[in-house]
């Protein structure tokens, strides 16, 4: 494939394709981690649904950067990253994160106009969980290449 032949043998361009990946997650994890802090309590005098009506644009548009990119990263090798297990985490941690922002959205968010401060228990869960669950996805992001 020309495109994953050039990924390898162009000196600046997988660099650059890793770059803007990361980049696409620092946003798509920023957005996330201060929507999961707003759950926690921080930032209590403003409205949940308000802070992800302003949130959720940067991380569905930071999905649109870190999508193509991690793809290109991909095809780059894909036989060593479907070999590598730390990758092969990283995508488990992708998918469990996903549930449970798909399951946070279904159940407690639905009420989360009437949340004053933090939200209830359950709702706390979800978002101790969404940070735990994204900051172990950035760290086998890391340590791919070492392993």
């Amino acid at each position: 494939m020309p495109l994953a032949l050039a990924l390898r043998e162009h000196a600046w361009l997988y660099p650059i394709v890793e770059t803007l990946h990361i980049l696409g997650f620092a946003v798509l994890v920023g957005a996330v981690a201060m929507f999961d802090l707003r759950v926690l309590g921080f930032g209590y005098q403003l409205r949940v649904k308000a802070l992800a009506r302003h949130l959720l644009p940067w991380s569905a548009g930071s999905m649109l950067l870190v999508v193509p990119t991690g793809l290109l990263l991909f095809i780059a090798d894909p036989l060593a990253l479907l070999a590598n297990r730390v990758f092969l985490v990283k995508l488990g941690l992708i998918l469990v994160a996903g549930i449970n922002a798909l399951a946070f959205h279904a159940g407690p968010y639905r009420h989360a106009d009437a949340w004053s401060g933090r939200g209830p228990p359950v709702a706390l869960v979800h978002a101790l969980l969404s940070l735990a669950l994204w900051i172990a996805v950035i760290t086998a992001g890391r340590l791919i290449a070492y392993f």
